[in-house]
């Protein structure tokens, strides 16, 4: 059974989420794309994780999220979840354009470093779980320089094959976590 949640006005939407049959059970791992889509490569997170959930099925304790520009909103959400991979344009990327994986001390100075709203939004999510008590126990990000931040609803011609990278790290780092997928169009 699935869950839907309009976040739409709010600057994100629920992506996918299986309720189990205890609602009030958190995801074990929740897969969050951030960023503003309407400023081209600035939505390379939402990007990412709408490809993967265009082509994989989830199990129920994963939850994918798009984050969109969501501040303290996002706390709902997440709060209880084990692992989260957070998926982000990343202003300190390579110069050569390839994805990054940062975890451990990289994802607080990642986001300790932004001005964008919504990653002082999940600077803001993951202080406030930490300093109550319920620190999310790993949180990774993945991500690419933006080349782009042009006004527009699709990522600039450089930055579109970048999805693929981005999603090939995310996948390989749900396996470590444990996460199985299926593909979409293996499950017909």
């Amino acid at each position: 059974m699935s869950e839907s949640v309009d976040l739409s006005g709010k600057g994100g939407s629920l992506i996918q989420r299986e309720v189990s049959p205890d609602f009030l059970v958190p995801p074990r791992v929740t897969v969050l794309g951030v960023g503003n889509v309407l400023l081209s490569d600035e939505g390379f997170g939402v990007r990412v994780a709408e490809a993967l959930d265009a082509s994989y099925e989830f199990p129920d304790d994963v939850q994918v999220l798009d984050g969109g520009v969501l501040g303290m909103e996002l706390l709902r959400f997440v709060t209880g979840t084990e692992k989260l991979l957070v998926l982000d344009a990343l202003k300190e990327g390579d110069a050569d354009g390839k994805c990054r994986r940062l975890a451990g001390d990289e994802v607080k100075a990642h986001f300790r470093e932004k001005l964008s709203a919504h990653e002082i939004g999940v600077q803001d999510v993951l202080t406030f779980l930490e300093v109550t008590g319920k620190p999310i126990s790993e949180v990774v990000v993945i991500g690419a320089e933006p080349l782009s931040l042009e006004a527009g609803l699709s990522l600039s011609e450089e930055m579109a094959p970048r999805v693929a990278e981005a999603s090939a790290i995310a996948l390989e780092e749900l396996s470590r976590w444990g996460v199985t997928l299926k593909r979409k169009d293996e499950t017909k």
